[in-house]
């Protein structure tokens, strides 16, 4: 399979044109991933565009691709958002990880109540940043024409808000409903609430149920916050049909 790469500018290309990769991701191409003259690449803006072609030139700083084929993906519907707990360790990341590459459109970083890692202050946008740079790598493994928004850190106040419109799904062990049998509903997105590793605490899952969330469970086991996320994703795609 070819090598994959994005470039935000890409989307105005057109069959016959050059795309040229600069700065890291240039530099990802030429000296990680060793990509050589004539090799088959695709490349995506992030935002549905689908471009095949081929490396014309390779340089540290610049690689060269010629448009040889461009088809353009519509935004997936509905919307899968992962609200991913602050966790420590690296555990939230590695969800974040795996979510992009099961199909999360919309990262949601939660400070929830239990959550060991804060976000404050000038903490707050690094962490985003750190997280949408994870998302890019995992979006370019997993070949995906659009790339996940990572959203600026959210309180349980903003999540509950979501409930209005979207359909809100919470991760709960004790909840009576499993997510395999769940009406996910017709709303525009789907959001799956996870939890830090000292779970969900029980103000906040009642505001969220007031708002309308629906708590649902995986199974009869406790997963950690890292493979919660992923392996809701993996139901609902299942369940829209999309695997």
């Amino acid at each position: 399979m070819a090598l994959h790469f994005i470039d935000e500018t890409a989307g105005a290309a057109r069959v016959g044109d050059a795309v040229t990769l600069t700065g890291a991701e240039a530099h990802h191409a030429a000296a990680v991933r060793r990509v050589r003259v004539g090799e088959a690449v695709t490349v995506t803006d992030g935002r549905g565009a689908w471009l095949e072609g081929e490396a014309e030139s390779v340089e540290p700083r610049e690689v060269v691709v010629r448009i040889t084929a461009r088809r353009d993906e519509d935004a997936p519907r509905p919307r899968l958002v992962l609200a991913q707990a602050l966790a420590k360790g690296d555990r939230d990341e590695l969800a974040v990880q795996a979510a992009t590459e099961l199909g999360a459109d919309e990262i949601v970083p939660w400070q929830a109540a239990r959550s060991v890692s804060r976000w404050e202050g000038p903490k707050a946008e690094k962490g985003r940043v750190r997280w949408a740079a994870i998302v890019r790598e995992a979006a370019k493994q997993a070949h995906r024409a659009w790339l996940p928004e990572v959203v600026p850190v959210a309180t349980t106040a903003a999540l509950a808000a979501r409930a209005a419109g979207e359909r809100v799904l919470v991760l709960e062990p004790t909840a009576e409903t499993p997510l395999t049998a769940v009406d996910l509903g017709d709303a525009a997105s789907i959001v799956l609430v996870v939890g830090p590793e000292g779970g969900i605490s029980p103000e906040e899952l009642d505001r969220l149920g007031t708002a309308g969330a629906v708590r649902v469970r995986l199974g009869d086991t406790v997963l950690r916050t890292s493979t919660a996320g992923p392996a809701a994703l993996a139901l609902v795609n299942a369940r829209l049909g999309r695997w």
